[in-house]
């Protein structure tokens, strides 16, 4: 079967790194997590995915699947790079608010004082003025892209910063400032600008000096490592075709995009990252920023009126369905998809990063907080149910069921599995190898009954008198 070929020649890195809160053990939570990912990354025909999941200032657990190069079977780890896109406007935007910080540009400045060669063309005279604030809210009007085609493949042709200079008086806005929600690449690299135009330095020195070494993102670079393509960092992939088939994408540089898409990382040094916010939100000290800045980066300044879409400053800000604050920004460059999510008051953020396109790291974000949510006090028994887990066949009718713990019982789990957390099942143990699966409210639904070979081994399962074989332990 291709599971078990893809686990014989595929390596899987995963490293759980357990905590105990409230005291709450999530091992076997993470154990869900990790066959969950891997059999996603399978049915959905993925390279590779890293994951981290942090607690404020400790990595609870992060883990690799799959390959970051198919041409040699390099595996894919915690570790691994890649290109973060859009995740790099936090980056920049984090710079804007330094040199906020230190006085030296006000939200409200017009970029056209910033930046004295900025002639394009402001189509609405009703129109509000652009400002710091406006491009970090992406509503300033201005067009989503630089014009020029490199989102294009094979070669994406990214513009120099002369480049994009020299075409924006060919460009217009799309609306009057202030009025509408628009993402727009073009407005965070010209931000990028701003910070060289003020900083005395080129926008690398910039970043590197101020953000990367004082939080040691030893893995973070303004740019793709060229050297390092295929190895450390992943090979991006394309989305499917209708062979069900990803391709190979060419090695890109952002160039004067790379403000607003050219960064490459890991999900460990986004994790350090995340880990320096939640610090810096719950105390009186300055750490690059001031808290009050972060926690009004952190803050709704913009509602499109869809009222569906709200942006901070540079953040993704917004409720999730039980009214909790969210604050991210995901990535999508060719050949790579990737997120950071963060939860402040709980102190969560999870990280997800995919070398191929077409691909919904978010998705997986919140798969995992799913199954963590299921996590209480666990059931005590004598009863070794270790030796029940696995994967059972569901064929022909579904495709896989995995048999786990959780909560000190044994739970099942559906592969594929859009919504794992919500869809757990639960079984009671009754007598000898006989469960009974526990209904949604509480009471006890069919048996299950476990059957063992001559050797003592289980190697299958019966629900409503019809069984599932178990295909891998």
């Amino acid at each position: 079967m291709k599971k078990l070929l893809v686990v014989a020649i595929v390596a899987i890195i995963s490293i759980s790194v357990y905590a105990q809160e409230k005291d709450l053990d999530y091992t076997d939570a993470f154990k869900l997590v990790e066959v969950w990912l891997e059999a996603q990354k399978d049915f959905e025909n993925l390279p590779g995915i890293s994951a981290i999941v942090v607690k404020d200032q400790d990595v609870l657990w992060k883990g690799g699947f799959g390959q970051a190069n198919s041409e040699t079977g390099e595996i894919t780890k915690p570790s691994t790079l890649y290109s973060i896109c859009s995740i790099s406007k936090l980056f920049t935007s984090v710079a804007i608010m330094k040199l906020y910080d230190e006085g030296k540009l006000r939200l409200d400045d017009k970029i056209v004082d910033l930046l004295p060669w900025y002639n394009l063309e402001q189509q609405y005279n009703v129109s509000g003025p652009i400002t710091v604030r406006t491009l970090l809210t992406h509503s300033s009007g201005l067009p989503r892209e630089s014009a020029h085609p490199y989102w294009t493949g094979p070669d994406f042709p990214f513009p120099t910063s002369a480049e994009i200079k020299s075409k924006l008086e060919t460009q217009e806005t799309l609306y009057p400032a202030s009025t509408y929600f628009q993402y727009s690449n073009l407005g965070l690299s010209l931000l990028g600008e701003i910070i060289k135009e003020l900083s005395g330095q080129t926008y690398d020195e910039f970043i590197q000096q101020n953000i990367f070494d004082p939080l040691k993102l030893n893995n973070t670079r303004t740019k793709l490592p060229e050297d390092k393509y295929g190895k450390e960092l992943a090979f991006g992939y394309s989305s499917e075709n209708r062979n069900l088939e990803r391709a190979k994408v060419n090695l890109f540089q952002a160039n004067g995009i790379k403000a607003a898409a050219g960064f490459s990382s890991n999900v460990e040094d986004l994790g350090k990252f995340a880990s320096w916010q939640f610090r810096l939100l719950d105390t009186t000290t300055t750490e690059i920023l001031k808290p009050s800045t972060l926690k009004n980066m952190q803050r709704v300044h913009f509602t499109d009126p869809n009222w569906s879409t709200t942006w901070g400053l540079g953040f993704a800000v917004r409720k999730d369905s039980e009214g909790n604050k969210v604050v991210s920004h995901g990535g999508s460059c060719p050949g790579y998809r990737s997120t950071l999510t963060m939860y402040p008051k709980e102190k969560m953020a999870f990280s997800v990063m995919i070398n191929a396109s077409g691909a919904n790291p978010a998705k997986y974000v919140a798969g995992i907080k799913s199954i963590l949510s299921k996590v209480k006090e666990p059931e005590k028994h004598d009863k070794d149910l270790s030796e029940y887990t696995g994967i059972y066949s569901q064929q022909p009718w579904w495709s896989e069921e995995y048999i786990g713990i959780l909560n000190g019982k044994l739970v099942a789990m559906s592969l594929p599995n859009e919504s794992p957390g919500s869809s757990l099942t639960f079984l009671k143990h009754i007598e000898g190898d006989t469960f009974r699966r526990i209904r949604k409210d509480k009471e006890l639904g069919e048996a299950i009954i476990f059957e063992r070979d001559e050797n003592g081994k289980i190697v299958k399962f019966s629900q409503h008198g019809n069984f599932s074989v178990r295909i891998e332990q």
